[in-house]
């Protein structure tokens, strides 16, 4: 059958079927003049644009990864936290060791990602990787030793967690003592390294359950919508109701209620 003889929506449904347009396929398409398969063709090669995009940018981001297994190194851990800079909550430190072959184009700094693209890695991370560590440290423990130092707590915890020994650690800008591996601190390495990002996905997306949790048992202070930030309906809150026992009080710079 010729492709003039196809409907536009007969084409449409017919590539939807296809991992990738065949070129010879797409040649016939771009010569059909009919306005809706010029607009599939478009689409189409705006698709592959993307996904060349997205190849490129996990290239990049696994340049460490490689240069880290061409020195024989296996287990490469990509370490990150979330929750520095909240008022209340913890600090949730992730550490996730991915196979070789692991590819989730579109990884990236949890920042830089959705919402719901976020919680989907998440999902393929937990199912796809090697291992998995969390590390969480409360309010009160960082009040007691400082946001730094509960960082690096929570980090140590999340690598003891994952199950197995690090031959590497791939860790975003901060270096960690005692820790029996090579270390490969990066500035900005949650947008740099495919590790770290996954952690940094892992971490966000555990740290936004609990507060989300957290919102429920203290609705008034809205929780589920800042995380615990700064925000001024979380400070008008504070003010309020007084601090709950999930708020930094070195943070705050009020006292705990009697």
């Amino acid at each position: 059958m010729e492709l003039a003889e196809l409907s536009i929506k007969e084409i449409r449904e017919k590539i939807e079927k296809l991992d990738e347009v065949p070129k010879d396929f797409l040649e016939w398409m771009k010569a059909d003049q009919r306005k809706g398969v010029q607009d599939l063709v478009r689409q189409i090669e705006a698709a592959a644009a993307r996904r060349e995009k997205l190849a490129r940018m996990w290239t990049e981001m696994t340049q460490y990864e490689r240069m880290l297994r061409e020195k024989g190194h296996v287990h490469l851990f990509g370490v990150d936290e979330v929750g520095r800079g909240p008022l209340a909550g913890p600090v949730v430190a992730s550490a996730v060791c991915l196979p070789p072959d692991f590819y989730l184009p579109g990884l990236n700094d949890s920042k830089k990602v959705p919402v719901a693209t976020r919680e989907a890695f998440y999902e393929v991370i937990l199912r796809d990787a090697w291992a998995v560590g969390i590390g969480i440290v409360d309010a009160p423990r960082i009040d007691e030793i400082n946001i730094l130092a509960a960082t690096k707590e929570a980090m140590h915890l999340a690598i003891e967690d994952a199950g197995i020994k690090p031959d590497a650690c791939l860790l975003d800008a901060v270096q960690l003592a005692g820790l029996d591996c090579e270390q490969l601190p990066i500035i900005g390495g949650d947008a740099k390294s495919v590790s770290i990002a996954a952690a940094s996905i892992v971490a966000k997306v555990t740290r936004d359950k609990m507060m989300a949790e957290y919102g429920r048992q203290y609705p008034e202070y809205g929780f589920e919508k800042h995380a615990g930030y700064g925000t001024a309906e979380h400070l008008a809150a504070i003010l309020r109701h007084g601090p709950t026992p999930i708020h930094r009080l070195t943070f705050t710079g009020v006292t705990a209620q009697a």
